[in-house]
């Protein structure tokens, strides 16, 4: 039988590298120990990343493949990937636009479910706003913290994931899952200048053993297949 050591693991002082948190502070096993992960992706924020990175426009690349390239970046097999989203809305008689949103939606999620990906949606919600519609995603956040909760229940063996977004609301569900044994690594983009589309919480990166900045490169690195760019 191993015996584990604790040992608290601490950034240097002179280590410039600020997109590692500082250790392990409710000193968990060596991570070593565990190989398999899940990764649990934010659609909303992993498109409005892209859409940064491509200034203005999406990038296409594989989402699946994004997932194991960071798993891989942590020495980590991806056993599931958790994908969180919401059908395109739909009026009580949609338009052509609206229909073939839906379509395409369609293809792209059982392609999803087809490579074993397990997806959640929620719904989308259209509100007026000053003359304009403005579209929201319902329940996504709910599910994706739920699923995140079931961890130590449904996946023993699991003791650490990967978490895709910059939600703050996920604090209390990432500080519940260390408390039981399982850790999680941050994978998010923010800047530095308040009131922006991608400003973040210090809670989030606080609560996460570790966080890692998603870059292009990522995105770049997870190119989709010749048939699959059409």
């Amino acid at each position: 039988m191993i015996k584990m050591v604790k040992q608290k693991v601490y950034k240097l002082g002179d280590y410039n590298n600020n997109s590692i948190f500082p250790g392990n502070p409710q000193e968990l096993p060596d991570e070593s120990f565990f190989r398999e992960t899940l990764v649990f992706i934010d659609e909303t924020f992993l498109e409005k990343l892209s859409k940064h990175f491509g200034n203005g426009k999406y990038l296409k690349f594989d989402k699946i493949l994004l997932a194991i390239n960071l798993a891989k970046k942590q020495n980590l097999n991806c056993k599931n990937i958790f994908y969180y989203t919401a059908s395109p809305f739909q009026g009580e008689a949609p338009t052509i636009e609206e229909k073939n949103k839906k379509e395409g939606y369609n293809r792209f999620i059982n392609k999803l479910k087809e490579k074993g990906v397990i997806v959640r949606e929620g719904r989308c919600q259209r509100l007026k706003c000053d003359g304009d519609f403005v579209y929201k995603q319902k329940a996504v956040d709910i599910l994706l913290a739920m699923n995140l909760m079931s961890v130590p229940l449904k996946y023993p063996k699991v003791k650490k994931i990967i978490l895709i977004s910059s939600d703050s609301d996920f604090v209390p569900v990432v500080e519940n899952l260390e408390e039981n044994g399982v850790i999680t690594i941050l994978y998010t983009y923010y800047e530095k200048i308040r009131n922006t589309q991608f400003s973040i919480s210090n809670h989030l990166i606080k609560s996460a053993h570790k966080y890692v900045l998603l870059t292009k490169e990522d995105f770049k690195n997870s190119p989709l297949k010749k048939d699959e760019k059409k």
